[in-house]
């Protein structure tokens, strides 16, 4: 894109594409979380709608949180650098693997300790809620400082027909005072610009693909360029990603969760809605008297609780709705569409049946199953988030000087997260239950025909477990066999020679007793 396209014209442009996906975004965070897609011309006076249900927020929560354990999860690392063996060879030798591996697994450590360090858990969630009710998020992770969020009503983005990004742009709105002052010099004679140094602009941040082969990057404020600001870009290493919770063929947006399952948001909002305000009528209470009675309503109203007055049982009575079973209808399907949505955003309390008696193994295979429908949200997130927010990271520390320079294209990361834990889960299992099958045979049975090493192998990768120096290697335990059969062998014979070394010294002498054991006689033995 060349330099003269203005960034707020095409803005303009790249907004209507925007404009069905930012009208469905803004009806999903109504029925959810009202504040993460804001109404149009919002501002901090702005009063948000309150819904009358509160499983859409609870849902949006409790996945998003569920979603960054397993893409980030605390005191585990969520990649590995590898190297191939081809690649090693080249480099230093497969006897060199464990030097290598220890080296690698040391930078892993650094780029964990950055991420906690910067804190990016907290944005990091933030967007995935936006994921999950919008289906769009843009993030920022610039050289130096945390994580920015954008929601989908700060910028819109050009895709290919193969989901590739082409160009960002970003809106933001600041005071001219946030400028710095050649940039404020430069628009305060332009005629878009602002009339007094209280007066918000917008700041559109333009980042396009210059020819397949790097990221340009410029700021225009009222229509200028900010010259501090124009920059360039790796493919590969832009800090902007913009991600998409669905995938739509030929289309630069993607589409939310929430937007899945509007419909039982929508009928759940106004079932609730009618059980509520039905459940308010219900509970006004109202003595009514009959006209031209001996007792008095005055009377009624002041006599306090546990009081005594005249009057006639029969000429009062209370005002009854008579809806009890007209509300249970609305009741019983609300009921299913939350059962509905809880099954849909991993809720605990759709794990759990309804019965007196539930066993733990049907609850860990039903999380599981649960967990598994999510395997295509876990494959586009690694790939569009995972996989280059470890590639800004280590560039990071990198020109930090917290690392040495990687060699280029030999040590790449590899995602351990996502698809891949739920596919090792899939396999921890399974050996779990091929060992409680086995177990009826008998552990001699099992022993014979099962290949423990290899079990262990299986099992330690299933768990994500390096075993290196962890598992003895088969030399090991033959050093270790021999070591005790020498041992075993010492002791037998210092147990025959304490036995056997009296009459051995009488039949053949001390020295025949020396040359035979290599040992001198002792004096207990001569005697």
């Amino acid at each position: 894109m060349p330099l003269d396209v203005n960034a707020k014209s095409r803005y303009a442009q790249l907004e209507t594409n925007r404009e069905p996906f930012l009208r469905r975004a803004r009806e999903c965070s109504e029925l959810t979380i009202p504040t993460l897609i804001p109404p149009e011309g919002h501002s901090s006076s702005t009063t948000y709608p309150t819904p009358f249900q509160s499983i859409g927020a609870r849902a949006v929560n409790n996945l998003a949180a569920k979603m960054l354990m397993a893409l980030l999860p605390p005191n585990s690392p969520f990649f590995r650098l590898v190297v191939d063996d081809f690649d090693l060879s080249m480099l230093q030798g497969e006897g060199q693997r464990g030097q290598v591996e220890e080296a690698l697994s040391r930078i892993e450590r650094t780029i964990l300790s950055e991420i906690e360090i910067q804190n990016l858990r907290v944005p990091c969630y933030e967007a995935l809620k936006l994921l999950l009710v919008s289906g769009n998020v843009l993030v920022h992770l610039p050289p130096f400082g945390g994580m920015r969020v954008f929601p989908l009503d700060r910028y819109v983005v050009q895709r290919d027909a193969m989901g590739n990004v082409l160009e960002i742009i970003t809106k933001e709105t600041v005071a001219p005072v946030m400028l710095d002052p050649e940039t404020r010099a430069l628009i305060g004679d332009v005629e878009d610009g602002p009339g007094s140094p209280e007066e918000e602009v917008d700041l559109y941040t333009y980042i396009y693909l210059d020819n397949d082969q790097q990221w340009l990057v410029r700021q225009e404020v009222a229509g200028v360029i900010i010259p501090t600001s124009m920059g360039m870009y790796p493919v590969g290493k832009l800090p902007f990603l913009a991600l998409r919770f669905d995938r739509i063929e030929s289309e630069s947006f993607g589409r939310g969760l929430v937007e899945q399952y509007l419909g039982d948001l929508k009928s759940l909002e106004g079932l609730t809605r009618a059980i509520v305000e039905g459940a308010a009528a219900a509970s006004k209470v109202l003595f009514m008297v009959r006209p031209n009675s001996t007792t008095k309503p005055r009377l009624i109203a002041k006599t306090s609780n546990g009081g005594i007055i005249q009057g006639d049982i029969n000429d009062v009575g209370v005002l009854q709705l008579n809806k009890f079973n007209d509300f249970r209808v609305p009741l019983e399907m609300s009921r299913t569409i939350t059962e509905r949505l809880s099954y849909a955003f991993l809720l605990n309390s759709a794990v759990q049946r309804d019965a007196e008696r539930v066993t733990a193994y049907e609850i860990n295979l039903l999380a599981s199953e649960l967990e598994q429908s999510l395997g295509g949200v876990y494959s586009l997130l690694s790939q569009e988030f995972q996989l280059p927010l470890v590639r800004l990271l280590l560039q990071r520390t990198e020109e930090q000087g917290k690392m040495p320079p990687l060699p280029e294209g030999i040590v790449r990361p590899q995602i351990v997260t996502g698809v891949e834990a739920l596919a090792r889960s899939q396999d921890l299992n399974k050996l779990g239950q091929m060992l409680q099958m086995l177990q009826p045979l008998g552990p001699e049975a099992v022993l014979r025909e099962l290949n423990v090493d290899d079990y262990i192998d299986r099992l330690a990768a299933s768990l994500g477990i390096d075993t290196q120096g962890l598992i003895k290697t088969p030399e090991q335990k033959q050093a270790e066999m021999q070591q005790r059969m020498q041992q075993q062998q010492q002791q037998q014979m210092s147990e025959f020679m304490s036995k056997a070394g009296p009459e051995m010294v009488k039949q053949f002498g001390p020295k025949m007793y020396e040359q035979f054991t290599g040992e001198s006689a002792t004096p207990e033995a001569q005697n």
